[in-house]
Order: C-alpha cells, then sequence, then structure tokens
C-alpha cells in the first residue's frame, strides 16, 4: 500500500500541467469523454507495466529519440487530421465528438506514444528499483489517470460550448506545438 500511495502522489504531481495532460484535454473536445479516459487508462497501464518491469530490473534505459520522433509526426498527422475534419455534422449532439475501436486507438496510441520516456515514465521506473513493482504500476497508474481526468472534464465541458471549428483550430494547434516539440526533442533540438 505504501509503494502504491506514493505512486500515486508523485505521478499525479509531476502529471499536473504536463503535456500529456493538455493532450487530453484536446481530445477530449473532439472525442466523448469515457472514451478518452478509457484509451489513457489502457495506454497508461501498458506504459506503466513497462516502466515497472524495467525498473524492477535494473535494464538499461531503452533509446527513447526515434520513439519521440515518430510520436511527433503522429501528432502533426492528428493536427492535419482536425483541421481536415471527420465528417461531423452540424447539429450534432454531441458536438461531432466520437467513440468507438477507431478512436480509442488513435487516442491510445497517441498518449503511449507521448509519454514514451517522459519524466512521469521515468519516475516510475525509478520508484519501482526500491518499492514493491505492482504498488508502484497501480499507484503510478491511478495517479496519471486521475491527473489526466482533470483535463478530460475541463476538454468535454469546453467541447460542448465553443464552436466546432474553434475546437477544430485549437485542438490542430495544441497537436502541432505537441509534434514539433516531440520532434526537435528527439532530434535533440533546443
Amino acid at each position: 500500500m505504501e509503494a502504491f500511495v506514493l505512486s500515486f502522489f508523485i505521478i499525479f504531481l509531476a502529471e499536473m500541467g504536463d503535456k500529456s495532460q493538455l493532450m487530453s484535454l484536446a481530445f477530449a473536445t473532439r472525442y466523448r469523454a469515457a472514451t478518452v479516459l478509457v484509451a489513457i487508462t489502457l495506454a497508461t497501464l501498458l506504459l506503466n507495466a513497462g516502466s515497472v518491469i524495467v525498473g524492477a530490473t535494473i535494464a538499461m534505459a531503452l533509446p527513447t529519440d526515434l520513439i519521440q520522433v515518430a510520436a511527433g509526426v503522429v501528432f502533426l498527422g492528428f493536427a492535419a487530421w482536425t483541421i481536415r475534419g471527420d465528417g461531423s455534422e452540424d447539429g450534432d449532439p454531441d458536438h461531432g465528438r466520437r467513440s468507438g475501436g477507431r478512436a480509442l486507438l488513435a487516442i491510445g496510441t497517441a498518449f503511449f506514444l507521448a509519454e514514451f520516456g517522459d519524466k512521469t515514465m521515468l519516475a516510475a521506473m525509478t520508484l519501482a528499483t526500491t518499492e514493491e513493482p505492482v504498488g508502484v504500476w497501480l499507484g503510478s497508474t491511478s495517479g496519471m489517470v486521475a491527473a489526466n481526468a482533470v483535463a478530460i472534464a475541463i476538454g468535454s465541458a469546453i467541447g460542448t460550448r465553443l464552436p466546432e471549428r474553434w475546437i477544430q483550430l485549437l485542438a490542430a494547434g495544441a497537436f502541432t506545438i505537441f509534434g514539433v516539440v516531440l520532434v526537435a526533442q528527439g532530434l535533440g533540438l533546443p
């Protein structure tokens, strides 16, 4: 239980204001809140399981440069897709927000790639070197999901109050910024 509580609070605090929290907010303006939360939870469970396994076995750190560049390209693709639109109709009671398998996969993949090599992944890995691994896994996952749930709630509320075109432009701008930052980080640019 100690590992769970410690991991929860460390990861929750580390995630506040992080790019993935802002990404969760942006996704929640385009997709149903439940879809975003499920996708982020699944991606986080998988990512933190890997972090804990690596940390618990004290393996060498995985190179993340290529992963960051790939994640950046994915975000730039999301920006283009957002600007293009997805054929949603005006007057849609969900304001164009979608759910389903494709949305779940897209959000989960983007979140996983954005978090791969991030400070929260490295924190979970480090915690697993000294704390009980299952507690670290569940605590770090819960902390990350809780922090992103706050952003999802805000994004969902914004998504029902703004015109769809504004949401498209704001989300596309956020995805473009995330994409450029990740590509630059992956290439070692300042």
